[in-house]
């Protein structure tokens, strides 16, 4: 009769397992990697909202949903491509550049920050009719951080009027540096007041945020209709 119990006992408990092993799976599907390591925890643009954070806003608790793709079809492919760069939508940065960007991020890939060793950020790259931030000319760019790093430096970039971000991925020489602010104490936000006299219609706001606790420098494309 123990014998029998126990055997009850145990496959009553089967469902039950299942269930919590399902669900730990699932906590960890819905986890955003951070990369392992010393230097975890990362952040963003938060508005204008970077390419990759944007999408994981709309889309992250509903990635799987085919509407995304004619609803958002730059999320989509970004998706498509590599669900991982999007959970770690909070990591887009390069070490050792030394400050010289353009010897290290080549022309067509400033959005995914030349990560070409893994390409997890490649489709950031891609241009298309990414849904757009609403902004003035006179206009402030806020960065999320969230853990709470500090920054050296903020750099804000605009891309030059005539630029065509829906068929040409983005340059070093499409770009006018319009505001650098810094250095900033540990903080969960930094702010940089710009202006981008003269645009309209659809551009990139490229952000740089040098964070303060390591040799991170982090790179973040912005859609904007001005």
């Amino acid at each position: 009769m123990s014998s029998l119990r126990n055997d009850r006992t145990d496959a009553r408990s089967l469902p039950v397992r299942a269930l919590l092993a399902v669900l730990a799976a699932a906590a960890l599907l819905l986890t955003p990697w951070t990369g392992g390591g010393t230097a975890d925890a990362h952040g963003s643009a938060a508005d204008p909202v970077s390419r990759n954070y944007g999408c994981w806003q709309r889309w992250g608790s509903d990635f799987q949903n085919p509407d995304m793709q004619q609803q958002d079809p730059m999320c989509w492919q970004a998706w498509q491509h590599d669900t991982n760069g999007m959970w770690n939508w909070n990591g887009l940065y390069r070490e050792g550049t030394g400050g010289d960007f353009e010897a290290h991020i080549p022309d067509n890939q400033l959005c995914s920050a030349g990560r070409t060793q893994d390409g997890r950020y490649n489709s950031m790259d891609t241009p298309g009719p990414w849904q757009t931030s609403d902004l003035d000319t006179d206009f402030t760019v806020d960065v999320l951080d969230q853990a709470y790093h500090g920054a050296d430096y903020l750099h804000v970039y605009v891309t030059r009027q005539g630029y065509d971000a829906e068929t040409d991925a983005l340059d070093w020489g499409d770009l006018e540096r319009v505001a650098t602010a810094g250095p900033y104490g540990p903080a969960n936000h930094y702010t940089a007041d710009a202006s981008a006299p003269g645009r309209s219609g659809h551009h990139i706001v490229y952000t740089i945020w040098k964070a303060s606790h390591a040799d991170q420098i982090y790179f973040f494309c912005s859609d904007v209709t001005f």
